[in-house]
Order: C-alpha cells, then structure tokens, then sequence
C-alpha cells in the first residue's frame, strides 16, 4: 500500500513551477515588506569577471555567489520598513534578497526531489502549506509558524526517524533564507513552488509538515 502511495506521489513531482514575475529585487523586497511584513535585508550581488558571474565577496569558491549576506552585521541591517528597504537597494539595485528566519517565519530546508514528494503527499492530506521556496542549489523550503525550528529533533525522533540520518535542516534565529528573484551564480534564480498569497498569509505549525517532510527525506537517501 505505501509502495503505491509513494508511486502516485512521484508521478506529481514533476509538476510546473510557477512563472515568476518581473519585479526587481527592490521592487519585490519592498513588496515582502509591505503586504507579507517580513523583515529583508540585501545580500551579495553577481559581478561580471571575464564575462563569468562572481559572487561580489571575492571568494572564487563561493558556495552561494550572489546568494548570501554581504556584511557580518546582516541581522541587525534587516527591516521591515518599506522606506528603508527601498533605501537599501539603492546602493546595491541588483543586491539578493534574504529574509530572516526566527522572526515571522522559521523554515524547514530539504533536497529538491524530497520537497516536491512531500508537497505531493502533503496535498493528498489537504493540508494547509505556507510558501515555499526553490533554490538552483535543489534546496527546497518549507515555511512554517516561528519557534518551530527547535521543536524539529524531536519531532522527527517521534516520526521514528534518526535526525542525524536525514538531510532536513530546521532554519530559526540567526538563519536566513534567499527569496525570488535572487540569482545564484550561473544556476539560476530563486524560485516559488508555493508563491506567498492571501490564501496561505497564516503558516502551518511544524507540527503538521514534519512527518510527511521526514518521511520524503528517508525516501530520498
């Protein structure tokens, strides 16, 4: 019976990703601030080398070029003010945009191939999602009501999985998490799987994602 559960998720998991609108960074940054209030703040940015993208830290090596804070102070610089938010991208226009977690939202990142087969699965069971993000590193996020983050060990121990086993990483305080339309390097842009709508403005509890989200990792391995 799971066997046959599992192969009609599967058979969602290649669907369509939203097209993402047009907006600048600091348009869209703006409008994160606005109608979502999440706190932003702007982060590295591409730079042109021999016509190869460069992460603007200089690092040749960068794990996340264009897609990470550009300054150790980046918590303290994040801001829901939309007048401020619109002066921060002045500077920068082309700068990434990151958001915070710990504060409106925590979130729940996990393999690209496990996250389509948890929305799979948790769309069978109607549950209420959050957005979620899908980032050109095959990293998908999961966004859920604040605080979670530290109630996931134990969920997941509880799920009858061993934590350590699984390549699910809790994002909270101190973390952060790149939104559309930031760029990464060569590989492509930040995207919504679940674009932030009126519909889903009230987060899940992680409570309600992390059986199916531990579940679809174990597959995953």
């Amino acid at each position: 019976m799971e066997e046959t559960i599992a192969a009609a998720e599967d058979s969602q998991i290649a669907g369509q990703i939203p097209q993402q609108r047009g907006d600048s960074p600091q348009e869209t940054a703006v409008r994160y601030a606005e109608e979502r209030h999440w706190d932003v703040v702007p982060g590295t940015w591409l730079e042109a080398v021999r016509g190869v993208p460069r992460c603007s830290c200089g690092e040749a090596s960068c794990s996340a070029p264009g897609a990470h804070p550009a300054r150790p102070d980046w918590a303290t610089q994040a801001t829901g003010s939309a007048t401020v938010v619109r002066r921060l991208w002045q500077k920068q226009p082309t700068a990434a945009v990151l958001l915070p977690t710990g504060r409106t939202f925590d979130a729940l990142s996990v393999p690209e191939t496990a996250g389509f087969l948890a929305l799979a699965r948790l769309e069978r069971m109607s549950l209420t999602l959050g957005p979620v993000a899908l980032s050109p590193d095959r990293r998908m996020q999961f966004f859920v009501l604040p605080g979670g983050s530290a109630k996931v060990p134990e969920l997941v121990r509880n799920s009858g999985w061993v934590p350590a086993s699984l390549d699910l990483v809790a994002l909270g305080e101190g973390a952060y998490v790149a939104a559309p339309p930031t760029r990464f390097g060569g590989r492509g842009a930040v995207q919504w799987a679940r674009r932030p709508t009126p519909a889903n403005r009230w987060l899940p509890d992680v409570e309600e994602l992390i059986s199916a989200l531990a579940y679809a990792c174990g597959r995953d391995r």
